[in-house]
């Protein structure tokens, strides 16, 4: 059958659609390098096609999107509509699902049921962006379907703070407590959802807890751990037949509190190389590179003593801005040179991140079309690749 109108013309159409469901949209569309536009039209003709692959979709809070079609078929897919008495926002939105649906994404490493993929997010340099990159991080994850815990594990508790919820109290269940053999209960009882449209019923944050000041202390001296290496790994060990990714936001220490975390994101046995490891947070400056050396031969230390690989996954280049000048973008050439890790993303020093942390929301649910919401789902494709 000839298409009444001809593909390579197009004209501009705008709908209404539910935020999660253009987001949904947006990020399979970069998953599979498609443009957005042919991604609809195929949607749109596979609707046409056979109406009882349709399904009602929630439209509710649905805002305008724009895209652009072959011109006739905005007119041709109206007209449909009308006669299958489905209203025309409802009949683009079905046609999106439709196309994702038809559509997933193969090829990426999901882990194996009860085998959670751990990531850690370290540097002992502070203010290099940990939490803003732990948070986004995770939050892309879940956007592309996971489920995934992130653990606040720096007592500072800023990306707790961020998701807009409280730390524990000292005198409360911890997982400080959980790794000491203090805590009654599980951990899983910590847990609390972030329920943001695009990640509702697959994110979730184990908080910070304000006693985790004196967690590398206590770890130096307890009796209810057989060694301090493998305390964060025996507290999360029922988390991880819950969810697919477990993300460690660490704290700006080469304490013990590091080598446990460290020591969680090791290459277990049978497992595949680069599944779990490290992502280190840098800026484009000395004192970045000076801090990452630091933690470098700590992993070396660790790796010897232990007999265990860990993978450091990649620098994410944070609060990059070369107006600055020479020392920032030479800087940046530096961290490229390193090979290996990679340089894995540079997120811009932008508006966009302050004001989701000041307004206590996820970044990607305040301004998901934002660089930096890109460049944390360019991190995550990076590390399910």
């Amino acid at each position: 059958m000839t298409a009444p109108y001809d593909p390579e013309e197009r004209e501009k159409v705008v709908a209404k659609l539910p935020a999660s469901l253009r987001q949904e949209l947006k990020v399979r569309a970069a998953q599979l390098g498609m443009d957005i536009k042919d991604a609809v039209t195929e949607g749109i003709h596979a609707w046409r096609q056979d109406p009882s692959a349709a399904a009602p979709v929630d439209t509710s809070g649905a805002t305008s999107f724009s895209t652009y079609l072959p011109t006739g078929l905005y007119a041709a897919f109206k007209e449909d509509c009308k006669a299958r008495d489905v209203a025309y926002n409802q009949g683009v939105a079905q046609s999106i699902r439709l196309w994702i649906d038809a559509h997933p994404v193969t090829g990426r490493r999901r882990p194996e049921v009860g085998t959670a993929r751990r990531l850690i997010v370290c540097n002992q340099k502070g203010g290099v962006g940990k939490s803003a990159i732990s948070n986004g991080l995770s939050q892309a994850l879940a956007e592309e379907g996971a489920r995934v815990c992130i653990v606040d594990f720096d007592p500072q508790g800023h990306l707790t703070r961020h998701l807009g919820q409280e730390l524990l109290g000292i005198k409360s269940p911890s997982l400080a407590k959980h790794m000491l053999g203090e805590a009654d209960g599980r951990v899983r009882d910590l847990l609390v959802p972030i329920e943001c449209g695009a990640f509702a019923g697959r994110l979730f944050l184990l908080p910070a807890c304000k006693d985790a000041f004196l967690l590398d202390a206590k770890l130096a001296t307890t009796r209810h751990v057989r060694t301090k290496e493998t305390a964060l790994e025996k507290a999360l060990e029922e988390l991880e037949k819950e969810f697919d990714y477990i993300v460690v936001d660490c704290p700006p220490s080469l304490g013990y509190t590091m080598d446990t975390a460290l020591y969680y994101a090791r290459t277990r046995e049978g497992e595949a190389p680069k599944s779990s490891g490290a992502i280190i947070p840098v800026q484009s400056e000395d004192t970045s590179a000076d801090a990452y050396d630091m933690l470098s031969e700590q992993i070396e230390d660790l790796v010897d003593d232990l007999d265990i690989e860990i993978a450091q996954l990649g620098f994410v280049v944070n609060l990059y801005d070369s107006r600055k000048g020479f020392v920032v973008t030479s800087s940046l050439d530096s961290w490229k040179s390193f090979g290996d890790p990679p340089v894995i993303a540079i997120i811009g020093d932008l508006k966009e991140q302050r004001e989701a942390v000041r307004l206590k929301q996820p970044l990607l649910h305040y301004a998901p079309d934002c660089e930096q919401a890109e460049a944390m789902r360019e991190i995550a494709r990076s590390v399910t690749a």
